[in-house]
């Protein structure tokens, strides 16, 4: 992976902010785990694919979800001091990787 342009955010999550995407990975880790038994229950193809379908929307969620924070703190704050371009790269870069 690449070296960011930055190590932490430009503006620090609450703690809050952290809890709620610790909680909704905590779910999505509880629902891989549920493939998991289901596959050794050698469960339906179909219910098996449902599931992974959820959990693919569910971590779309959380990472538009730190998209959002991104954009509006990081990208926004790079922009006022003046390092928009190489910001708005970086997250160009990131976002082709969503689209794979």
């Amino acid at each position: 992976m690449n070296e960011s342009l930055h190590q932490h955010p430009s503006k620090p999550r609450s703690k809050e902010e952290i809890q709620a995407t610790v909680n909704r990975l905590k779910r999505i880790e509880g629902q891989v785990r549920g493939i998991q038994k289901m596959i050794e229950e050698d469960r339906y193809c179909v219910d098996v694919l449902v599931q992974i379908s959820a959990i693919n929307a569910a971590l779309k969620k959380v990472g538009y979800s730190i998209t959002e924070r991104h954009i509006k703190h990081c990208v926004s704050d790079a922009i006022l001091s003046g390092n928009g371009d190489e910001t708005i790269e970086e997250l160009m870069e990131v976002m082709k990787q969503f689209s794979k």
